[in-house]
């Protein structure tokens, strides 16, 4: 756990993380269970580290097949120039791309990504978070939401995910 981060801050452990990503892989499911394929994108870092473990969770519990894929994207500037698809996702006619990040604060960075797959043609586009917010800026809501926190503009949430498995978020 990082230095700047007290026992007092933490909102989410590890149990709780777990708890909240088999729940949103459920929802994720039923939703979409008559899918054969989902497209899963992770928003790097920390939402592919999300995205990678809800699509272990997806595939635990449903026979939908789940490709995965990491979205770079410089959230502090965030601009539709900058993103690119890798060429497998080239062809995103008619699947549902479900997008992920860890946390949603204004909306900015899965604006930002939207066009990327509305270009492809998409069928449907899902949100997943860990962590909302309450702080839109832009028209974007997530469809599956972890945690619920209203916030103050000054104060910062930040999610970690250890190799060791010993996950938090933290209010500072």
């Amino acid at each position: 756990m990082p230095s700047t981060l007290s026992a007092q801050s933490q909102i989410l452990n590890a149990a709780q993380i777990r708890q909240k990503i088999t729940r949103i892989a459920f929802e994720i499911y039923e939703r979409n269970f008559e899918e054969t394929e989902l497209v899963l994108v992770g928003i790097a870092e920390n939402g592919f580290f999300f995205a990678e473990l809800l699509s272990k969770e997806l595939q635990q519990i449903s026979p939908i097949s789940i490709l995965l894929h990491r979205l770079e994207l410089n959230k502090t500037n965030p601009s539709a120039a900058s993103l690119s698809l890798k060429p497998e996702l080239n062809n995103l006619q008619n699947k549902v791309v479900i997008l992920a990040d860890d946390v949603l604060n204004t909306g900015k960075t899965l604006a930002f990504s939207l066009p990327l797959f509305l270009d492809a043609q998409a069928r449907k586009i899902e949100i997943a978070t860990l962590i909302d917010r309450h702080h839109p800026l832009f028209p974007v809501a997530a469809t599956y939401t972890g945690y619920s926190l209203a916030t103050t503009l000054k104060e910062h949430i930040e999610v970690t995910f250890p190799e060791d498995g010993n996950f938090g978020a933290f209010l500072v």
